[in-house]
């Protein structure tokens, strides 16, 4: 008797696992589309299913999760089809279909790795058998590949201060993971790692219901932020490598992978395609990059001829109310501040070859304050700008300021960096002030139109001295060119520039450092000991 059960047991089994193969993708075409999501199972298929996982559960043990890695483009290795992708979970390797005469089917056969997982649809199934695998002992795996938040989670992820472990038992924060650097990709790294602390843009990616509706772009960035902040990561990393792809297609190559580009032409290109993408319009508050960072500003603008006559060249610029002028109200996204003037000598130029030791005898850096810096938008100081005088007062201050402090200056031949030190508080900075007096007596309180800085984008090293580049489309007036130009590796290599980004934890105010793979802990003190680049402020509203 027990001898005829078994018999029929095993003979049902086949007739199972034919059933699943009548389900293959395209019966054995590589080329056909998934049809993973057919049928609602019955309770027959039910019945056999439980019989399959109790068989498959003898290939679990060979699924190696430290050899997975999902953060790269989802293509075959072999055919490089994007079409039916499954992942190798006991190598790690992307091969298209499961049916016969598929890559996955003969990876299966000549490498005797039996359990592969639709990178689509999450299931599991072990070939060649063909049959799907449901055991919650993966359920690790499939969050990795497609991290899901509810609103809740969301709700409460600024407020954990624990440390999570990967694999190899290396701790690490949620939030604050590295991002490989894969050529010179390291300009895009440090805008992804400040946006995903942008909290209603994190919430938005984090929270977007269906993804398969979103374009590539969104969608790609999305699951990277949801990766960043996942707290059970196989690795401690994350590899920007699809979202980094899409942006060099999707930006038509003005951003390269090959050559370092400028971080804050990144982010604007960034932050006005994710707008459009996100359904947003010309409107005010369309979409959650205008209800975050989109301020008012009003601009005065007049001829320089016409403005009033100087004794001196040094003085300031005043505006003739009496003649010509041009008044408007402009929407921002960012402010743009003015450092002053690298200075021609430094000191101790001369007899730099003796005492070299002395202080007095060493260059030393110029500084300046960044409330300074911000007077250019308080509605009184009158600047240069492509051949008029004009004049900026604040209107409207968003949730959320970006300022972006000029460093690059270029012509024909080089391109120089100003290395004044920006000295600034790290907390309540007073951007209040500079609207006009009506609009800040209908403030609530002083403390509500304060900031509190949140992500620092440093660059580090030193510009080139002679690229002998010249970019037709740059405006002659503007420090940082239009149309970013590129450099070449060998370009690069002797630039030895890298941009750093410091991030705040909004729950105990710490701040760490991130560069690439590397994430540290670090005193806010030492933030102004690098060059800022690019700050973004948060409203204490």
């Amino acid at each position: 008797m027990t001898r005829k059960r078994a018999t029929a047991e095993s003979s049902a089994l086949p007739s199972a696992q034919e059933k699943a193969r009548k389900l293959d993708n395209g019966h054995g075409n590589p080329s056909a589309p998934s049809t993973d999501d057919e049928q609602p199972s019955s309770p027959a298929t039910d019945e056999a299913a439980g019989a399959d996982t109790r068989v498959a559960g003898m290939y679990l043990d060979t699924v190696d999760r430290s050899a997975l890695d999902f953060d790269f483009e989802q293509v075959c290795s072999i055919s490089l089809s994007k079409n039916n992708v499954y992942a190798c979970l006991v190598c790690g390797r992307y091969y298209q279909g499961r049916g016969k005469q598929t890559h996955a089917y003969f990876h299966s056969i000549n490498d005797d790795h039996h359990v592969f997982i639709n990178l689509k649809t999450l299931r599991v199934y072990v070939l060649p058998d063909n049959y799907q695998v449901q055991d919650k002992s993966l359920n690790d795996i499939k969050a990795v590949i497609s991290p899901d938040y509810t609103a809740l989670q969301v709700n409460n992820i600024d407020m954990g201060c624990e440390y999570s472990r990967d694999l190899s038992g290396k701790k690490y924060m949620a939030g604050f993971v590295g991002l490989n650097k894969i050529k010179s990709n390291d300009y895009m790294n440090v805008v992804v790692q400040a946006l995903a602390h942008i909290q209603p843009v994190r919430d938005t990616l984090l929270l977007i219901p269906d993804l398969k509706n979103q374009t590539t772009l969104v969608r790609r960035m999305a699951l990277l932020v949801r990766r960043m902040w996942h707290p059970r990561l196989l690795k401690a990393h994350v590899s920007p490598h699809e979202f980094v792809q899409e942006a060099v297609n999707r930006s038509n190559h003005r951003f390269r992978l090959n050559a370092q580009c400028d971080a804050f032409e990144f982010l604007t290109w960034l932050l006005n395609t994710l707008h459009i993408d996100l359904g947003g319009t010309r409107k005010r508050a369309s979409s959650v990059i205008y209800k975050s960072f989109q301020g008012e500003i009003n601009v005065v603008s007049q001829k320089l001829e016409d403005t009033k006559i100087r004794g001196r060249e040094d003085d300031p610029i005043v505006l003739d109310k009496h003649k010509p002028f041009s008044e408007r109200k402009s929407p921002f996204l960012t402010l743009s501040l003015d450092l002053p003037p690298k200075p021609l000598f430094n000191d101790g130029e001369e007899d730099n070859n003796e005492d070299t030791d002395n202080p007095k005898k060493k260059a030393s850096i110029p500084q300046v304050a960044l409330v300074s810096l911000i007077q250019r938008y308080n509605g009184s100081t009158v600047v240069e700008h492509q051949g008029e005088a004009r004049q900026y007062c604040l209107l409207k201050l968003p949730q959320y300021i970006i300022c972006h402090v000029k460093r690059f200056s270029r012509n024909d031949f080089s391109i120089e960096k100003n290395p004044t030190v920006v000295n600034f508080s790290i907390r309540n900075v007073p951007f209040g002030e500079l609207l006009p007096k009506n609009a800040q007596e209908q403030l609530p309180s002083a403390s509500s139109a304060t900031y509190d800085l949140i992500a620092n984008i440093c660059h580090d090293g030193q510009a080139p001295t002679d690229l002998r580049k010249t970019d037709e489309t740059r405006s002659a007036s503007s420090m940082v060119p239009a149309q970013p130009v590129a450099y070449s590796e060998s370009e690069m290599a002797a630039f030895q520039s890298q941009y750093v980004t410091y991030l705040c934890h909004q729950a105990d105010g710490k701040w760490f450092k991130l560069h690439d793979l590397n994430v540290e802990p670090i005193m806010p003190q030492m933030i102004l000991l690098s060059d800022t680049y690019i700050q973004i402020w948060k409203r204490n509203s």
